[in-house]
């Protein structure tokens, strides 16, 4: 009895510690990257002293509240099928917000089985379809692998 307590032990502390592994987190930026914006006054990239970003991602407009003092914003795109993300840019409160459309192919990619499928995306095309604030747009790299590369840069 005494040795099949001991051996059932055994059996359940080596269990618990062979239990876990390396792909049992998404680590390391293997997630779906974002795009990223930056901006520009006079074709240099400059400092805003205020932006506040939302994105239309599917089910309801997400906001990303107010960033004070940045040159570049991070903003995830669409991950169910839709070809494209609307996104809003407020450079104040006052003012009514400025409309991109980023159009693109989104491409799934399996990572591991803890991180499942990421999406990236290839073919970035961006309109200005409401300009307020924003001026113009300057395409950067027109896919999205990581988030290392600027996509967009927002004229003001």
């Amino acid at each position: 009895m005494k040795y099949l307590k001991l051996t059932l032990l055994l059996f359940v502390f080596s269990s618990v510690i062979s239990c876990g592994g390396d792909d049992d987190i998404c680590e390391n930026g293997e997630g779906t990257p974002r795009m990223k914006m930056m901006f520009k006054t006079g074709g240099k990239v400059t400092k805003l002293d205020s932006i506040k970003v939302f994105a239309n991602l599917g089910n309801s407009i997400v906001d990303f509240g107010w960033r004070t003092k940045v040159d570049s914003v991070f903003v995830p795109l669409r991950v169910d099928d839709s070809p494209y993300t609307e996104i809003y840019i407020k450079t104040s409160a006052k003012k009514d917000s400025s409309k991109i459309r980023v159009n693109y192919t989104a491409k799934s990619i399996y990572v591991s089985p803890g991180c499942g499928v990421k999406r990236n995306y290839e073919n970035l095309n961006s309109v200005l379809l409401l300009s307020n604030s924003v001026k113009s747009l300057e395409q950067g790299q027109n896919f999205i692998q990581n988030e290392e590369k600027t996509n967009l840069y927002l004229n003001f």
